[in-house]
């Protein structure tokens, strides 16, 4: 029988959002229903809304999110109504060419739920990264469900579903920080803070932040960040370098995703150093880099997507970090709020005047 719920339905391109009606069918076999505590409103759900992830209208948006299994399909055996789980948009198949290699994090065919959910005159809805958490229910596969400790309060471990994984994972995992290391990340909202936490976590003994924003500065440091660079008032290259000894930082995480934050992260890398692109470009935008460059100073350039995370293995981890201190998942959250504000959470984030808004239910 299906559920008429609440939720954030994006109709067509750059139209206002808002909350109507819609149906969420019960689980089916490898399926969850979930009731949605907490969701995050996180910069991909606008993109949803203005067209530039793919056409599929009507989007059902909303993924970041915390909530408690209601009913479980056929054949899920390691979930139970009544766990308190974190949505994970990757749900490694376990058969792909890349799950056969040993490297699920690159699952390229990850899973979702089966059946769609609609509205109420039964035109399928597309879920926003195949989640659709801005809603009192939703639908995924039971692979996308992770549970966590419930001691973590749902405002801030439903983050970790997404931008904060993507962040600390890009600094973790992607660029493999490890202890004594030099790190600069450029960027310091949601995605380029967890990089930030998830350096220092890991070991490094400097983290410089880089942004234009005083404000986004002084939070930084909030997070891990050492030392502080305003890329507005001052060359960030050489800010970085005179940090470093000269030399450049060990580890440089772009968390904007610009052909200029990018070309700066290029050259303020020492020799042998990685970039780490994690924040998501226009898909109009090209990079250009001098081939000798490329060459000459060596190390590796990498892309990050989701953290390069295997979500079962690290939700836990960072929800026991932020249960012991270590994470301050609290500190991304500027403000709750209902489903009907989340028009307005979108322009305050397009101002920068959030980490992040989330929607508690």
């Amino acid at each position: 029988m299906p559920h008429e719920v609440h939720a954030v339905v994006a109709a067509k391109k750059g139209a206002p959002v808002g909350p109507q009606m819609i149906l969420v069918p019960d689980p089916g076999p490898g399926e969850v229903l979930v009731d949605v505590l907490a969701c995050g409103v996180c910069h991909t759900d606008l993109h949803y809304r203005e067209g530039a992830i793919n056409d599929e209208f009507p989007f059902l948006l909303g993924h970041e999110a915390a909530g408690i299994v209601e009913a479980v399909g056929d054949g899920v055996t390691d979930l139970a109504p009544g766990d308190y789980v974190v949505l994970a948009w990757r749900a490694p198949c376990g058969q792909c060419r890349s799950c056969r290699r040993g490297r699920p994090w690159y699952c390229f065919d990850s899973r979702n739920a089966t059946q769609p959910m609609t509205l109420l005159d039964g035109t399928p809805l597309s879920p926003a990264l195949g989640i659709g958490a801005f809603a009192e229910k939703t639908l995924v596969a039971a692979g996308q469900a992770i549970k966590v400790d419930p001691s973590a309060r749902p405002e801030a471990a439903g983050l970790i579903g997404c931008g904060v994984m993507a962040g600390y994972g890009a600094a973790v995992h992607t660029g493999a920080v490890g202890s004594g290391d030099t790190v600069a990340v450029i960027g310091c909202g949601g995605v380029g803070n967890a990089a930030i936490a998830g350096a220092s976590i890991a070991g490094a003994r400097r983290v410089i932040a880089v942004d234009i924003d005083e404000r986004k500065l002084d939070g930084a440091t909030r997070f891990g960040a050492t030392h502080t660079v305003n890329s507005r008032r001052t060359d960030p290259v050489e800010a970085v370098r005179e940090l470093t000894g000269g030399h450049g930082a060990d580890v440089v995480i772009d968390a904007v995703g610009r052909p200029e934050t990018y070309r700066q992260g290029f050259s303020m890398r020492d020799l042998a150093g990685t970039l780490v692109q994690v924040g998501v470009p226009d898909p109009d935008m090209k990079i250009e880099l001098p081939l000798i460059d490329l060459f000459s100073r060596g190390g590796a350039l990498k892309s990050s997507w989701y953290g390069d995370c295997l979500p079962s293995r690290d939700f836990p981890v960072l929800i026991d970090h932020y249960l012991s201190g270590r994470l301050d998942l609290g500190g991304f959250v500027t403000e709750t709020i209902a489903l009907d504000d989340v028009e307005a959470a979108f322009d305050k984030m397009r101002d920068g005047q959030v980490l992040r808004s989330v929607v508690v239910l």
